[in-house]
């Protein structure tokens, strides 16, 4: 017999309609968000001149709130497809004054109005009315989620609005923009360009944060939801998915005892066995909350039993597929950790995403659960691959850590590392990307993966702890192998790939063809076809095979006495 399902009651944030309230709360939000964006680190004892801070990189910190900030001011409104744009801006202006905005199509075509004052969204909430359903009653939750209804629908649709992209262009028309680069280091940017997140999808995402923080806050009214993974850590891909972290820090600190006279004061709460149990039933109530009174929130799924428990689920306005978790610190800082390197040098992002890129194209990554290489471990490469440079083009993170001033443990696991970007010592190499990414190849498609593992701690190669075919040392849980699911045929695969690109890349050269019509280069690595015939091709075009091409294929054979491949891990 099935177990009956629980419906929770809204609770008196949904009931009373408490606005000023909320916006008291998000006002606050937006004080302590301006007082980290002031407190930057400065780059020697002395007091730092406005110009200083102007020229200063971000720290991962303030990126986290200004951003929030912005999406505590921002309303998210579904609009008729007849819409005018100046008519609409108009219409809000009466509300407050209108920072920024535009708009997009998911489910329908929506526009993201960021007002200069919170003030602005409780006087449009004031003037908003309540949905008219022949057959249905809707759920009293007032967000900042609004339809807009034309009274008089024009005949004629008006004039076309911009729509921004939200997701990256086909492959076919990826290769076609790279054949007319000029080098390989001119094709990586290109495809950065068109594939990385945009400010707009960027803003997006940290509304649809803040979005789910209202509704998180109904229970846990200090709260916070921020997001990470791709979305932050400068190597997100249009269309990725959105990874929101439940924070509730702040309620801990509120929490803490307070001088009153001879007495102690302090809460009375529930109490658990465990900290994953709370987190579990904390998630619980979440997930249940956005499965009945999320609006535009659907296909809920609580995974509470998993190593790290969350809730998925799609968010229909902002057409993100979300993963909901609470007290994943360390994955926040493996966020930060990825931001900083992605913000050394500009180097670092190109190749990713072109490595990435190839990888997903052949089927070396996959975004469903399986046996392959995921983007965290593909990245963890290529910072290990630029870590072994000559000069370092990235450091190790016992070098960022040498940085810190103070120490950061987190779940007992030492996660210091320095978050002031200024203090870290720009490379010295000045190796171009054309030579890194045949060099990215040539690395990996000799690497002696069935002795060693990577590890980015020490930039240096070590004896593998463990027989899985890939082993890459988690950078904070350091006994982990983040690459464990992978095995020896995916393995073979990447390192057989990684052979044909680099010898490719070598036989093609550095620059295009006269004509710009064949594929070259960066491109001629994404035709998915293109490597598996790369070898038969070039044979009848130049003769013999080279010995680069004849160790691949030896590599691709079985040992029979010993039943051994020459780049797997075990006995197979």
């Amino acid at each position: 017999m099935a177990a009956p399902v629980v419906r929770l009651p809204l609770p008196r944030f949904c009931q009373g309609f408490c606005f000023s309230r909320r916006v008291a709360k998000l006002r606050g939000h937006s004080t302590e968000a301006a007082a980290v964006l002031k407190e930057r680190p400065a780059l020697s004892g002395e007091a730092s001149s406005d110009a200083e801070i102007a020229t200063r990189k971000k720290t991962f910190s303030e990126v986290l709130a200004e951003r929030k900030e912005q999406a505590n001011r921002t309303v998210l409104i579904n609009c008729p497809s007849k819409i005018t744009e100046k008519k609409l801006l108009k219409y809000l202006s009466s509300h407050g004054n209108i920072k920024n905005h535009f708009f997009y199509e998911t489910h329908g075509i929506y526009a993201v109005i960021e007002f200069s004052e919170l003030d602005s969204i409780a006087s449009l909430q004031d003037a908003t009315g309540m949905p008219q359903f022949e057959d249905d009653c809707p759920i009293p939750f007032k967000s900042r989620i609004f339809t807009l209804t034309l009274k008089n629908p024009p005949s004629q649709a008006s004039e076309p609005i911009h729509l921004h992209k939200q997701t990256t262009i086909p492959v076919g028309e990826l290769v076609n923009k790279l054949c007319n680069a000029d080098s390989v280091s001119a094709q990586l940017q290109i495809l950065m360009e068109k594939y990385q997140l945009t400010e707009e999808n960027t803003k997006l995402r940290f509304l649809a944060c803040s979005l789910i923080q209202d509704i998180a806050g109904a229970y846990f009214p200090d709260c916070n939801v921020k997001p990470f993974g791709s979305s932050v850590n400068t190597f997100g891909k249009l269309g990725c998915d959105l990874d929101m972290f439940l924070d509730l820090d702040d309620t801990g600190k509120n929490s803490a005892r307070r001088k009153t006279g001879p007495f102690n004061i302090e809460y009375q709460m529930k109490r658990v066995p465990s900290q994953r149990i709370a987190t579990q039933r904390i998630l619980s109530v979440i997930g249940e909350f956005i499965d009945n009174f999320g609006p535009g929130c659907v296909s809920v799924q609580k995974i509470l039993n998993a190593r790290c428990p969350l809730v998925k689920f799609s968010h229909q306005p902002s057409g993100f597929q979300c993963d909901l978790t609470a007290n994943n610190r360390i994955a926040m800082r493996s966020t930060e950790l990825l931001y900083i390197y992605g913000s050394l040098d500009p180097r670092v992002r190109a190749l990713v995403f072109g490595v990435r890129c190839w990888a997903r194209t052949h089927g070396i990554t996959s975004s469903i659960p399986g046996p392959w290489i995921t983007n965290f471990a593909l990245t963890t490469m290529v910072l290990f691959f630029l870590q072994k440079r000559q000069p370092p083009i990235v450091p190790t993170l016992d070098h960022l850590k040498g940085l810190a001033e103070d120490k950061h443990i987190v779940e007992g696991y030492d996660c210091t590392f320095v978050s002031n970007l200024n203090k870290i010592k720009p490379t010295e190499n000045t190796e171009t990307l054309d030579v890194l990414l045949g060099e990215f190849f040539e690395y990996f498609g000799n690497f002696a993966f069935n002795k060693h593992s990577l590890n980015i701690r020490k930039g240096k190669e070590q004896n593998k702890p463990e027989a899985s075919a890939l082993h890459i040392q988690n950078p904070f849980e350091q006994s982990l192998n983040i690459s464990k699911n992978v095995n020896a045929t995916q393995l073979d695969r990447f390192v057989t790939l990684a052979r044909e690109s680099a010898w490719l890349l070598q036989q093609e050269g550095k620059g295009p063809s006269s004509s710009h019509s064949q594929p070259w280069g960066l491109a001629a690595l994404l035709r998915t076809s293109g490597l598996s015939h790369a070898g038969k091709s070039t044979k009848r075009k130049r003769g013999p095979a080279s010995e680069r091409i004849k160790s691949l294929l030896d590599s691709l054979k079985f040992n029979a006495n010993n039943g051994k491949r020459t780049f797997g891990t075990w006995v197979c």
